[in-house]
């Protein structure tokens, strides 16, 4: 059984200029300043309610929530925006609907780094966090902050084990609410490398589908679909997409995602949340269903295992 969602844009929407991701150049921050990161700040969480509301009109679940909400947030306090209070209550609003919904970090977060690397991929993740307890949301894994280790540097293990030192620095609530994933390049991190991260602290593993596909490690999907699930506390959110050079353009290069899904999605017999990284977003997701038909509906309760 599985919930499926999609991330960060809903395409009908946004045709209607419904969009979560207002934001402004460096230059134009420097103009303008707070003041209208605050009021594009406002837009984009009323506008993250809009989509959320309108994924539980379509019976979605699962929402990955994009991780340009406040335009420029690390170079000023959320609270120093004059809209904050509006803000917030629009924030609380959103944590009240019964849907799981979570962010992905981009891939400059890097938690095995040092110096300003680290620094800033500490303060990058730490607003993250706040947005969910913006959002009145409980610290735990059912709403993953979610990265990947980011590079080796000549040594896996000694990067992990400096993720790990690393990790010890973020507040209770991050490290609650942190995750990491499998990747999809030689020599980057597969399941099973991902599995040493999780013995140091308990860090769940997100499986990607498709990026097991590209860089499997040695294992095959059933296992190391596994290896990861048994690595979770509540329900898992794993991530699916298919290939856009295999399906659609064979020019494409082959970590390209493609616009729809196009096998079904074996989960082994496991309760599963899965975000569809898809290019057509709801579309994709709304034309899985028709093809392969809707599968039966876990509760949506924290489902501890």
């Amino acid at each position: 059984m599985m919930n499926l969602g999609y991330a960060c844009i809903n395409m009908q929407l946004a045709e209607e200029g419904v969009t979560t991701n207002k934001g402004m150049i460096k230059r134009t921050f420097q103009e303008k300043g707070v003041v209208y990161a605050s009021q594009l700040a406002l837009q984009n969480v009323q506008a993250l309610f809009r989509i959320l509301q309108w994924n539980l009109r379509n019976g979605i679940g699962v929402f990955r929530i994009t991780s340009e909400l406040f335009p420029w947030a690390s170079e000023y306090p959320l609270e120093d925006m004059p809209d904050f209070p509006i803000i917030k209550r629009t924030l609380e609003e959103c944590g009240k609907l019964p849907i799981r919904v979570s962010t992905h970090p981009g891939p400059f977060n890097k938690m095995a780094g040092t110096g300003a690397t680290l620094e800033n991929t500490i303060k990058d993740l730490e607003i993250h966090s706040r947005l969910f307890d913006l959002m009145g949301l409980t610290p735990s894994h059912w709403n993953k902050i979610n990265i990947h280790v980011g590079g080796a540097y000549g040594d896996k293990q000694e990067s992990m084990r400096r993720f790990a030192e690393n990790f010890a620095r973020l507040s209770p609530n991050l490290q609650q609410r942190l995750t990491v994933e499998n990747d999809d390049k030689p020599g980057l991190y597969t399941v099973a490398d991902l599995r040493y991260l999780h013995g140091l602290i308990g860090i769940p593993i997100v499986f990607d589908y498709f990026h097991h596909r590209l860089h499997p490690g040695g294992l095959g999907e059933e296992e190391a679909f596994h290896l990861a699930y048994d690595t979770w506390d509540v329900r898992p959110v794993f991530h699916y997409s298919s290939s856009r050079r295999e399906y659609e353009d064979p020019k494409a290069p082959k970590e390209a995602h493609a616009d729809y899904i196009y096998e079904p999605i074996n989960t082994y017999g496991k309760e599963v949340d899965i975000v569809l990284e898809a290019k057509m977003k709801e579309g994709a997701l709304q034309r899985y269903y028709q093809q392969f038909g809707t599968p039966p509906v876990p509760p949506r309760g924290h489902l501890v295992r």
